[in-house]
């Protein structure tokens, strides 16, 4: 169906062509969901709390906003500026604006996508701004956000801000932090981020550009302690995050059967079959989004094939 009907993106890691090329031709995206095929897996084995969940797979998008360009970067390489003025590893730079990625997505339908400033400076801020202004209340916003900016964001457009750094400070958590947070924008519009890294065969929280490790760790205590306080929750798996080597089963596991809220994973999605992975290791409760493997971000994964995907998966809700 896709090579007949939808127009692939093909581009080099540098750029990126023209945006409108990725429109269905003859038709609108809406009007492909007439017709779908439902593969979505049935929900097992939860909680009748938990009953109330989705239990369908959805596609989150993402812009990743780097000194006020779109830009894809393998997260583990980010650190702050070292005297010998290393750079974090660039899979690609778009010569496309956030506000043009906001707008593909808008098209496209597609909600509660992530923008994430990487870096806290004017150019990235003002980027992403862009992007809210371009899709108001349909994506959410991370990067240097706090108890005294946070609402600001959420004026801009921002349907929920995205936090880790400043909850989860210094190694160990800011119970009072996440509390000011929650004062401030309420807990249906607060995202934590729980990106980890296995140490001692456990799933760490990491902070600041992911190279400190917390004292916390993933498990299903933690993530009903935190459900609390949050709407959604986001975990990057950060030992294979943009490195294009496949997805974190046992992640995607924990966080299928543990996560008692909306939870979205990131992480190593290579091909399309990676999806399928991630709607059963997640029990069809673990939404997944997909950054330097899209071709609209130089990769090989085509993104109208992944919207596709997600429009299948939306057929089969509770």
């Amino acid at each position: 169906m896709h090579s007949t009907m939808f127009r692939t993106l093909r581009t080099t890691p540098t750029s990126t062509s023209d945006l409108s090329s990725l429109r269905p031709l003859g038709s609108s995206f809406h009007s492909r969901n007439k017709h779908r095929i439902v593969t979505a897996i049935p929900c097992v084995g939860f909680s009748r709390s938990r009953l109330s969940i989705s239990c369908s797979v959805r596609f989150r998008p993402c812009i990743d906003i780097h000194k006020g360009k779109v830009k894809q970067i393998v997260g583990s390489t980010i650190q702050d500026l070292k005297e010998d003025g290393s750079a974090p590893v660039t899979n690609f730079e778009s010569d496309k604006s956030a506000a043009e990625f906001a707008n593909l997505y808008k098209e496209d339908g597609l909600t509660g996508g992530h923008v994430i400033m990487i870096g806290a400076d004017p150019l990235s801020n003002s980027a992403a701004i862009e992007a809210l202004h371009a899709y108001p209340g349909g994506l959410q916003i991370g990067g240097g956000i706090n108890s005294d900016n946070s609402l600001s964001y959420i004026e801009e457009g921002a349907s929920h801000v995205i936090v880790t750094s400043y909850v989860f400070k210094n190694g160990q958590m800011d119970l009072e932090r996440l509390k000011d947070l929650v004062r401030v924008v309420g807990k249906q519009r607060l995202v934590l981020d729980l990106s980890c890294r296995k140490k001692e065969g456990k799933y760490a929280i990491v902070t600041d550009r992911w190279q400190k490790f917390t004292d916390v760790y993933l498990d299903g205590k933690i993530l009903d302690f935190l459900a609390k306080y949050a709407d959604e929750f986001l975990v990057h798996g950060v030992d294979v995050e943009g490195k294009k080597l496949g997805i974190d089963e046992e992640l995607v596991a924990l966080l299928g059967k543990h996560s008692p809220i909306p939870v979205t994973y990131a992480g190593g999605v290579t091909v399309m079959a990676d999806l399928e992975r991630i709607k059963v290791a997640g029990m069809g409760r673990v939404d997944v989004t997909v950054g330097s493997a899209l071709d609209i971000f130089g990769g090989n994964m085509a993104y109208m094939d992944v919207v596709a995907w997600h429009s299948q998966q939306e057929a089969f809700t509770v």
